[in-house]
């Protein structure tokens, strides 16, 4: 029995070449095809977006140095905030608050600063009835009681004659300027109800001094 071998045609001996590209299986119909990777969480990808995190210091150098670069910035901000409140104090229009700014407000403070006002004594005499409650004596309560109302009372008088002076004042210094009686009284009465060491903007006058 002759026993016959199959030889392969030179077509078929050429085989194709290998490529590294592997196959994709198959996708199913309706399915959606994974992203082949986890989805990276919300702080990671904030951090992502605000740049990369500077790795830690490699020697005691290095960190000592981005230290004082800190203590130096916070140095710069204490010096500019001390700054900005002395050049609130002396009265710079900048650097005060609204309520306090323009040429009426600095003549109305003028005005209030240049007069011994009965009530600049306000907060000594609140602190003088809270000792006085304090004190288990019913006579001076009572005393005390007394004085404080008297005192109230004259403030206010003296409060609601200053406002119509002020503004008075005002009104004949600055013409053309909207000028509400009640506001400049108000603001006239919590200047002068202050202890002049601690008003603000500081006095630019002395008590006594003209004003024109």
């Amino acid at each position: 029995m002759r026993v016959r071998f199959l030889r392969r045609s030179s077509a078929d001996a050429t085989e194709a070449p290998e490529t590294d590209a592997e196959v994709a299986p198959p996708i199913e119909k309706g399915r959606t095809q994974g992203k082949g990777r986890a989805t990276p969480k919300r702080r990671e990808a904030q951090g992502r977006r605000s740049g990369p995190v500077p790795p830690p210091p490699r020697t005691q150098r290095e960190a000592f140095k981005r230290m004082r670069g800190s203590k130096v910035n916070k140095e710069e901000r204490r010096a500019a905030a001390a700054e900005r409140r002395q050049r609130m104090l002396a009265g710079d229009d900048k650097y005060l608050l609204p309520r306090d700014r323009g040429p009426v407000k600095a003549y109305i403070r003028d005005l209030v600063d240049s007069r011994r006002n009965l009530m600049g004594l306000f907060m000594p005499l609140a602190i003088l009835v809270f000792v006085a409650l304090l004190v288990p004596s019913v006579k001076i309560q009572q005393y005390a009681t007394l004085a404080t109302t008297f005192m109230l009372l004259a403030m206010i008088v003296e409060g609601f004659v200053l406002g119509r002076l002020v503004t008075k004042r005002v009104r004949q210094k600055f013409p053309n300027e909207p000028i509400k009686a009640l506001s400049i009284g108000w603001y006239s009465f919590i200047r002068a109800s202050q202890l002049r060491r601690l008003r603000v903007p500081k006095p630019r006058v002395s008590p006594g001094d003209a004003i024109k």
